[in-house]
Parts: structure tokens; C-alpha cells; sequence
């Protein structure tokens, strides 16, 4: 049987890393196409063995040298998006409603047998968030020019990879006091990498087109608890400040004037809604593919390089006449 060859968007990422190995393990060849192949293909050329993984450089609006990709293909997966607005050309109307349009656009004029986008979960509900509105729009788009498309909408991902549980410990190990925004009581739904490369991969092995499909891990934690968790985990304390909005605002506003900012007003906005089912679409328990790593357990795993004395730090490490 001919092995399956996925056209992958993104694969340098947290997501596209796991997913490449995941897939390339199971006989599948991936093409991953990055803007900057000198620069990422150390990363991806790794994740997988040899003769599995093409490396394209290309720019993602370049449609020519985009479609010649599509003619080899049976599957085209997009994991791109962005979190804040970099320039004129990451917006998020240009990466989360025009690139993922084209793609959808080309997976319907070569009849491939599926196009996955990943979304984001909650986005129906925040009317007032830009990332929001751009993310829905691209879902419109890409289901109007592509009918058989799956639509991921995934809750948190984190990992050792992440830039969400990473960058909290950093700054729970080093700041006495943590600003607390809605008062903490925003829910998330954490799903784990793996889980989500799994739910990927059992729809391509299945073929499975369900249009939109909410991905959640097995837990409804608050961001408070989230954090009380990571502290716990990298044994350190830190005062909550609950935060007004007036001021949390403020503080946005200049946060989002560095070139990676911890906070941005839109992102601000988002915080208000809560990251969980919503239960008008399928999920990834429906179709059968359950989560199954737990977020203290897998955060357990690597948070040892935030405690003082790192992995030597844990009571199993120290005599027994002191533990």
C-alpha cells in the first residue's frame, strides 16, 4: 500500500514537531514547507527518519510555488498562527483568514482526500477579540471552498516545547508577587501535544471529515489553579494580586510594545471567555480518541528545570534519614 503523503504547514512548531514524529513513525511521508529553511530545518529534519521528510522553503503566500506542492499530496495539514500581530505581514487577518482560504482553496482544485486546520477553542463567544474574529472567519472560508475540511479547535497545548507552561514557571520562579486577571476564575481545558497529535492522526488514518472537532484534555482547571499547580510543581510561592481591568489594561498596552509580549489587549479580551466544550460539535472523546495524559503528571515531567537544584531537588534524590 503506497504510504500517505501530508503536506504539513507549520511543522517547526510544538505541534508540527510531535505530529511529524508521530506520523513518520507510522509510515506516513510528511513535506513540511517553512520560510526559512536554514534557520528550521535542523529542527524538523531531526523529528523523523530518513526518506520520510521533505524540507520546502517557501514563502506561504508564494500561491505558484505552493500549488506545485499540492500535486503530490493527499493531505494538507495547517498548523500556522500567531498569538499577538508582528508586522504588517503576520496579522492576524492575513495568517488565520486569507493563508488558510488558499490552502483550502488548492486542497479542493486537487482533490485531496482531506484538509485539517487548527483552530482554537472558545472563539465563538469572544465577539470583541481580533484573534478571534480572524480565526472564525478563515473556518467560514475554509469550509465554503472546501466542504470535506476538519476544523481542530483545540483547547491550551502545552508540553516541554511550549511556550504556556514554560514561560509561567519562568516567572513564577522569579517574581514574588503575580498579577491575577478576572480574578483567576477563567476555565481551561489543557490538552496535552500527544493527545492532540493522536486525535490528528487517527483522523488521517480513518479518514474522517467532521468539519469542526473541539479538542480538550480530561480536566476543567481554572487559570488560578493552573498557576497554583505550576507553583506547587517548581516548589516555589508567590502572592496572587488580583488585578482591576482598568490597570491590567494599562499594562497591556505597554507589554505589547516588546517584540514577544507576555500580554497583549486582545489577548486581554480573550481571557474573559472560558476555554472548554461547548458542546455544539463533536469532540475528541466522540470520535474516540480520549485524553489521556493528565496536566500534573506531564508538567511533573519536565518542571524539575525550574526548582532550585533541578532534577537532584526531588525528595527521592535525598537521604533517607532527611526526607
Amino acid at each position: 500500500m503506497k504510504p500517505k503523503n501530508c503536506l504539513i504547514f507549520g511543522g517547526s512548531g510544538q505541534i508540527g514537531r510531535h505530529l511529524i514524529r508521530k506520523l513518520t513513525k507510522n509510515n506516513i511521508k510528511v513535506t513540511v514547507v517553512t520560510r526559512n529553511i536554514h534557520q528550521k530545518s535542523y529542527i524538523i529534519k531531526t523529528q523523523g527518519n530518513a526518506g520520510y521528510i521533505d524540507i520546502i522553503e517557501a514563502n506561504i503566500y508564494d500561491e505558484k510555488k505552493i500549488r506545485d506542492l499540492f500535486k503530490k499530496a493527499d493531505i494538507c495539514i495547517n498548523l500556522i498562527g500567531i498569538l499577538f500581530e508582528k508586522n504588517r505581514g503576520n496579522t492576524f487577518y492575513n495568517i488565520h483568514t486569507v493563508f488558510p482560504s488558499l490552502l483550502a482553496k488548492l486542497s479542493q482544485e486537487y482533490k485531496l482526500k482531506n484538509f485539517i486546520h487548527l483552530s482554537a477553542l472558545g472563539i465563538n463567544d469572544a465577539k470583541d477579540s481580533n484573534y478571534a474574529k480572524s480565526k472564525l472567519d478563515g473556518e467560514k472560508n475554509i469550509l465554503n471552498s472546501f466542504p470535506l475540511a476538519t476544523i481542530l479547535r483545540p483547547s491550551i497545548v502545552y508540553s516541554v516545547d511550549d511556550n504556556f507552561t514554560t514561560n509561567f514557571m519562568t516567572l513564577l520562579s522569579r517574581l514574588p508577587v503575580f498579577p491575577l486577571y478576572y480574578s483567576g476564575k477563567t476555565k481551561f481545558t489543557p490538552i496535552h501535544c500527544s493527545d492532540l497529535t493522536d486525535v490528528i492522526y487517527h483522523i488521517i488514518s480513518n479518514n474522517i471529515n467532521s468539519n469542526i472537532i473541539e479538542c480538550v484534555g480530561p480536566e476543567v482547571i481554572t487559570f488560578k489553579n493552573i498557576l497554583e499547580r505550576l507553583l506547587k510543581l517548581i516548589n516555589k510561592k508567590t502572592f496572587f494580586l488580583p488585578t482591576p481591568l482598568p490597570i491590567a489594561s494599562i499594562s497591556a498596552k505597554m507589554f505589547q510594545l516588546f517584540p514577544n509580549p507576555l500580554l497583549t489587549e486582545d489577548q486581554l479580551r480573550l481571557l474573559k471567555y472560558d476555554n472548554i466544550l461547548s458542546k455544539k460539535y463533536k469532540n475528541n472523546f466522540d470520535i474516540g480518541v480520549p485524553s489521556k495524559r493528565y496536566f500534573d503528571e506531564e508538567v511533573k515531567k519536565y518542571s524539575y528545570m525550574w526548582r532550585e537544584g533541578g532534577q537532584f531537588s526531588t525528595e527521592k534524590y535525598l537521604p533517607k534519614e532527611n526526607v
